[in-house]
């Protein structure tokens, strides 16, 4: 039998509403799940278990009083511990954070609290997010639901990790270069960058800046466009938000349900590197084969790409802006509390001119031009989510791909930032496994502003992949997880600090 925790978000939802399932006992089969499967993968590292029992059983009383629900009534939360939600820790993975507890919600909590959502816990992150590794000094070391001793990814590897062991149903996400893309596709879950501004957030410290955003992750497409649907918006302190005064111009039955969409209508480019990312032997050849099994379901899928040359040193340039203001003043004060990809970011963003800033500015705006011009021969860009297969966590990035170097630590996360650039929306796909057993994630990429289109082709793909055991989505082994050692008794589980 199917354990509650482990049915989709939309499908138990539907039970709650029919009062076939309680909002207890989902709670409860994932606290259950919390406790049995978190000490092998550490993914959940803070909670607040009776406080989410009490809300489950207030929630119970509405269901069964015939009080309306909302859209995630009784659904089980997991919020990255880079989201404030009152009476959580919010540490950043850093220890100059490691006491500091939210008063309140930011919005992304706050919108899917009241739209009925459970919060249950905090999920790990890598210090300040910066890299794809999610290994910090207050918590430790997320492993991968797969193989405890592989990463998870980053900065969302706690929260990849949650959803593929059944923790719980929804969990939150951001991303830069790939920070949820990525975890999803090392996880075998669903990953989606929305076009910058469709999910507002009043906490970016660079408010007009368009490569951070905030995204939902779940298991199924149809789960992560349900929780599209309650965090997208307009807000008034966020500069990007597209908003017309006094007017709502995004409603949620555009997201959730999704309409059905024929396959064999569009015209695909597929691309296993964007002509510049560095990507393994191992990952190209699984793109390949992959792509192979259903390229046939498309009206067009042709080889192509498009130019994308500029975007290492775009990247490069233009993200240095976002590590400079969060964590310069941390690092010139106490640098033994910081550790090496901080430490890198900064000595980084400060050898850049203004010039230099300017000429990242100039190609990112050439490389957006770029793409809406192959938008115009294509419907969408399906490419491999990561450049590499799950490694060992106790690698902090990848030094070298296909035994060439890495030009930075963040060099591995190319195909993840080539669509971050133009402000494209992006959805990581899991694709079952590679041939090291480890899940693979597709990447789909629409143009901008087409974030309905693109989850509605996601899910249509998803559908058909569900049919070949090859590319379904690949499910964790919880039983061994409940059998495996605790992460914490391996070495290294820690991230050093200092100089």
């Amino acid at each position: 039998m199917t354990a509650l925790c482990d049915l989709s978000a939309t499908a138990v939802r539907s039970l709650i509403a029919r009062k076939v399932v309680s909002p207890v006992e989902l709670t409860e089969s994932c606290i259950e799940r919390i406790e049995a499967v978190n000490p092998a993968v550490n993914a959940m590292v803070a909670t607040d278990l009776e406080t989410a029992r009490h809300v489950a059983r207030q929630q119970e009383r509405q269901v069964m009083q015939g009080e309306p629900l909302g859209a995630l009534f009784g659904l089980p939360l997991a919020v990255k511990d880079m989201v404030d939600a009152a009476g959580l820790p919010t540490t950043f993975g850093s220890l100059a954070r490691k006491d500091n507890i939210a008063r309140q919600d930011e919005r992304l909590v706050a919108v899917m609290r009241a739209a009925g959502a459970n919060i249950i816990g905090k999920t790990n992150v890598p210090e300040w997010g910066a890299g794809g590794n999610s290994r910090n000094a207050v918590y430790g070391t997320t492993g991968n639901p797969f193989d405890p001793s592989r990463s998870a990814a980053g900065s969302s590897g706690g929260s990849a990790a949650a959803l593929a062991c059944g923790m719980v149903p929804l969990a939150t996400g951001s991303d830069t270069g790939g920070s949820l893309r990525n975890p999803a596709a090392f996880c075998g879950i669903v990953g989606f960058r929305p076009t910058p501004g469709l999910v507002p957030s009043e906490k970016r410290s660079i408010g007009w800046s368009q490569l951070s955003t905030l995204g939902p992750m779940a298991r199924t497409v149809e789960d992560a466009a349900l929780m599209l649907s309650v965090i997208k918006g307009e807000e008034p302190v966020d500069p990007i938000t597209a908003t017309v005064h006094g007017r709502q111009m995004r409603q949620a039955e555009e997201f959730s349900p999704l309409k059905a969409l024929d396959l064999c209508q569009l015209r695909v480019a597929c691309t296993a590197d964007f002509g510049f990312a560095p990507v393994e032997h191992l990952v190209r050849d699984t793109f390949t084969a992959k792509t192979a099994r259903f390229r046939s379901v498309f009206r067009q899928a042709d080889d192509a790409t498009p130019d994308c040359t500029g975007s290492d040193e775009a990247f490069e340039k233009l993200r240095s802006l976002m590590f400079l203001t969060a964590t310069r003043k941390l690092y010139e004060q106490d640098p033994q509390q910081v550790g090496e990809n901080v430490r890198l970011n900064v000595e980084e963003g400060l050898r850049y001119s203004a010039q230099d800033i300017a000429e990242g500015l100039e190609l990112q705006t050439q490389l957006f031009r770029r793409w809406q011009q192959f938008f115009l021969q294509y419907d969408f860009v399906i490419a491999p989510a990561v450049t590499i297969s799950p490694r060992r966590w106790t690698e902090l990035y990848p030094k070298e791909i296909n035994g060439q170097p890495t030009r930075t630590y963040y060099h591995w996360l190319a195909m993840a930032y080539a669509s971050t650039l133009a402000g494209l929306p992006s959805i990581s796909l899991p694709v079952g496994c590679d041939a090291r057993g480890m899940p693979f994630g597709l990447q789909i990429i629409g143009p901008r502003g087409g974030d309905v289109a693109l989850l509605r082709m996601a899910h249509a793909l998803e559908q058909h992949l569900a049919a070949d055991p090859a590319t379904a989505r690949p499910c964790a082994d919880i039983d061994a997880l409940k059998q495996a050692p605790a992460i914490a008794s391996m070495a290294d589980f820690y991230l050093p600090v200092g100089s």
